[in-house]
């Protein structure tokens, strides 16, 4: 017994020293693949497909600032205001799914999304859900707002084998991730909840009604901080946490 508990502090230990660790490199070091990046991989083989990874990093300055605006407009509207978690959408989310409504309401913030897509695997468990707040928790103590949204712009999905800004700027309207217009970025942020089903090179009349909702809710995210720069929501965020939501 003895020798069991002293294996689990050391499995413990080297668990938290590794996570942290990997959390303070990539604080500072380009996120060059992921867990998922490698799945999709797997499973184009085992379909018999060619295997397609599209990705090229690229530093925050060199994205349209149109794309940070977009995927906060779709994705995470009160991303500058949170540490993490929002609890008014979980707590929305969590009212309209116990009414079993099929469209389930998601309310994962931009920083889950990231420490998801860095760090662990797609699926649902309580184990990669317990993760999830782990790695959040982690990157929201020490990366800057900034750090998250380039890293979340680098690496999320963006197409089947397209992952990042730069990648699918490049495969679905011919230009780099700076050139991108504001009707681009809400286009492509359009398709985020499902980028494998939705496609912003050739998308649906649904789509379109979510890239002209999206841009309208832009209106009120109109700009992003820089790095360094004061990230203040009422100085950066216009008066989209101000005005009443629907």
């Amino acid at each position: 017994m003895q020798l069991v508990r002293k294996i689990f502090r050391w499995a413990l230990a080297f668990f938290f020293s590794t996570t942290v660790l990997a959390v303070v490199v990539y604080r500072f070091v380009p996120v060059y693949f992921t867990p998922l990046m490698f799945i999709r991989t797997f499973e184009q083989l085992a379909d018999g497909r060619s295997v397609e990874w599209h990705h090229h990093w690229v530093s925050l300055s060199h994205i349209s600032p149109h794309m940070p605006v977009a995927v906060m407009a779709s994705e995470d509207q009160r991303f500058l205001l949170h540490h993490g978690f929002d609890y008014a959408a979980i707590e929305k989310a969590a009212k309209r799914n116990m009414t079993g409504n099929k469209r389930k309401l998601g309310a994962s913030t931009i920083s889950q999304q990231t420490a998801k897509n860095v760090f662990l695997w797609p699926g649902r468990s309580w184990i990669r859900k317990g993760l999830e707040v782990y790695f959040t928790t982690l990157i929201e103590l020490m990366w800057s707002k900034q750090r998250i949204m380039e890293v979340y712009l680098n690496s999320i999905e963006m197409g089947d084998g397209i992952y990042g800004v730069d990648a699918v700027a490049k495969y679905n309207f011919a230009k780099d991730a700076e050139s991108l217009s504001r009707s681009d970025c809400a286009l492509i942020a359009a398709t985020l909840p499902n980028p494998r089903k939705f496609s912003s090179k050739t998308p649906s009349g649904y789509i379109r009604l979510r890239q002209i909702k999206i841009g309208r809710e832009m209106r009120f995210i109109p700009t992003f901080p820089k790095e360094g720069e004061d990230i203040n929501p009422n100085t950066t965020s216009g008066g989209i946490y101000h005005r009443k939501r629907k």
